[in-house]
């Protein structure tokens, strides 16, 4: 009767052996899955676009005054959602690593997110400058 019960135990602990890789695994996966999916995208707005913009040259520049007037403007556009709060909290980020003087690492990760931009849903941005006209005559 020793060794059923022998054979018992060691099969609830095989079973939480194998539990705990399972959860280890999923938690692995998940980690991968985090890391693997680069940084979130910012959406389709043309002015969070140029702010976006601004904020890379006030950051490469290693401008205090600029990064401070990026930051109220993308918190402004966040704020009235134009941007995506992940997007917006990538960025916070961004701006806190120049703040505390990483302007290299902050221009990188900046980089970085600007690369990752799919600009999905940009059908209607327009590319043509604003002040060019049309080549086409104009019908009345």
């Amino acid at each position: 009767m020793a060794i059923i019960e022998s054979e018992e135990g060691s099969g609830k602990v095989r079973s939480l052996l194998l539990l705990a890789v399972g959860i280890g695994g999923v938690l692995l996966v998940g980690l991968l899955v985090m890391l693997w999916s680069g940084p979130p995208q910012m959406g389709a707005d043309e002015e969070v676009f140029r702010s976006v913009d601004a904020l890379f040259t006030a950051v490469t520049a290693r401008d205090e005054k600029l990064l401070g007037q990026c930051e109220q403007r993308l918190h402004a556009q966040r704020d009235a959602g134009k941007m995506p709060t992940e997007a917006g909290e990538y960025l916070d980020e961004v701006i806190a690593r120049a703040r505390s003087g990483k302007w290299e690492t902050a221009a990188e990760r900046l980089y970085e997110f600007m690369k990752a931009q799919r600009r999905e849903g940009a059908d209607h941005i327009s590319t043509r400058p604003k002040n060019r006209r049309s080549s086409a005559p104009e019908r009345r």
